[in-house]
């Protein structure tokens, strides 16, 4: 019975295995879209970052990495920029984005004023 429990997960561990870090973001949003309202990977925490919802084991801020998707920045560059990021990070920082468009908006807002 376990074994053919995990026998899915095997094969999509095989699979992944195979793919490129662009493929895997997207596998990552439609399991996040999947998942409903859910948002594994962000979390909002009030003595971090002022409760802006941030990325998990960072301080990166879902607000800073839209806007430097919005300037231009790759997922790659972001990667890059921030060693501690994963792809599925970033997956889960666009799919919260699209469900809370309006506050990632407004914290971006109120950080270009300051």
């Amino acid at each position: 019975m376990i074994g053919t429990l995990t026998s899915p997960l095997r094969e999509a561990e095989r699979l992944l295995a195979q793919m490129t870090r662009a493929e895997k973001a997207q596998v990552l949003q439609w399991v996040v879209r999947d998942l409903g309202e859910a948002f594994p990977g962000i979390e909002s925490t009030p003595d971090v970052c002022g409760g802006e919802p941030c990325i998990v084991r960072t301080r990166i801020p879902v607000w800073l990495l839209v806007q430097a998707r919005r300037l231009g920045a790759s997922e790659a560059d972001l990667l890059r920029a921030y060693p501690t990021l994963r792809a599925e990070d970033l997956a889960n920082a666009w799919a919260y984005y699209r469900a809370h468009r309006e506050e990632i908006e407004e914290q971006i807002r109120e950080h270009e004023a300051a």
